[in-house]
């Protein structure tokens, strides 16, 4: 891999435009669109993940899109490991890799590097999800002081994913993963250029309900009925994707479909608070200049042309 190969990365929180923005830039300058959103990867969740239309998928080319399923979890070691495979792709046939997603961590995962945390095994796995299920997750944490003092130390006791992956490391390799961390991957020998969408709350609040009724027309509702026949553990990440709790909850009878859609809209708009705080605080793109674009993109003519000479000007700067 030449060090100077180039590639975008299209940011931002759910229902912001990414999407559409990164469609615009493929269209313009040959791009293909390689998925960085940890929900998008399963391909039993096209309708609830906003996944891009079969049309969209025609007009550039588009990876890592529902290449998953649902009843294996996804990691950023997984992604980063795909991604980088996708964008030696793409740059083999011309085409300039563009990153799209609202996950934070798998960006940084390319772009900062990644602590080298092997598999700790199915076996530990079901260990920690069992022992958060039967104490809680403050009990384990407590259980984890006592084992892995220094991964336990920087986790806060509720936060039952975060305990239950740092059970699951110490149980399944023996370290714990605060060690494991000093580890790492280096960031990929690629420039980065960011794009950042970052738009009000009120038009993401907006849009979250106006996707969600689309969704619903669009049989989110049967998908979830699908997924649910799977039998698949309910810990699993594509199991707590927004939307899927929500509506199952409505197909078992203890949630009206209004109600459903008002919890969905209401986790969603948490979701995307908290990926616009993420995003604000930390460097996408390394020593590369960022743009932010403050208002939720719809359509071509909100490319402003200082922008379009920025992104050109990178793309032609590679070897």
């Amino acid at each position: 891999m030449p060090p100077q190969a180039h590639a975008l990365i299209v940011a931002g929180p759910t229902a912001s435009g990414k999407s559409a923005l990164a469609l615009a830039i493929a269209q313009r300058i040959g791009g293909t669109i390689i998925n960085a959103d940890s929900m998008q990867v399963y391909r039993e969740l096209r309708v609830l993940t906003a996944r891009p239309s079969s049309e969209d998928e025609v007009l550039v080319p588009h990876a890592l899109y529902g290449v998953r399923p649902a009843a294996e979890a996804s990691n950023a070691a997984w992604w980063r490991s795909a991604a980088l495979q996708a964008m030696d792709a793409a740059r083999a046939t011309g085409c300039v890799p563009i990153l799209t997603g609202g996950t934070g961590m798998y960006f940084a995962a390319l772009t900062q590097g990644l602590a080298n945390v092997p598999d700790p095994g199915a076996e530990a796995r079901t260990e920690a999800r069992h022992l958060l299920a039967e104490l809680g997750p403050e009990a384990l944490h407590a259980g984890l002081t006592k084992v892995d003092p220094a991964t336990a130390a920087r986790i806060v006791p509720n936060d039952s994913q975060r305990v239950a992956r740092a059970w699951e490391v110490w149980r399944g390799t023996g370290m714990g993963l605060a060690a494991w961390q000093n580890r790492t991957l280096p960031p990929a020998p690629w420039r980065f250029f960011a794009v950042r969408l970052d738009p009000p709350r009120e038009a993401l609040r907006q849009a979250i309900a106006t996707r969600f009724a689309a969704m619903l027309r669009s049989g989110a509702v049967e998908e979830v009925r699908a997924l649910l026949a799977l039998n698949i553990d309910p810990a699993l990440p594509a199991m707590r994707a927004h939307g899927v709790p929500e509506l199952s909850g409505y197909l078992r009878g203890t949630l009206s479909l209004e109600a459903a859609g008002r919890r969905t809209e209401l986790v969603t708009g948490q979701y995307t608070k908290r990926q616009a705080t993420w995003f604000r605080h930390h460097d996408l793109a390394g020593a590369e200049a960022s743009e932010i674009i403050t208002s939720r993109f719809t359509d071509i003519s909100q490319l402003s042309e200082r922008f379009l000479e920025r992104t050109f000007a990178f793309i032609q700067s590679r070897d």
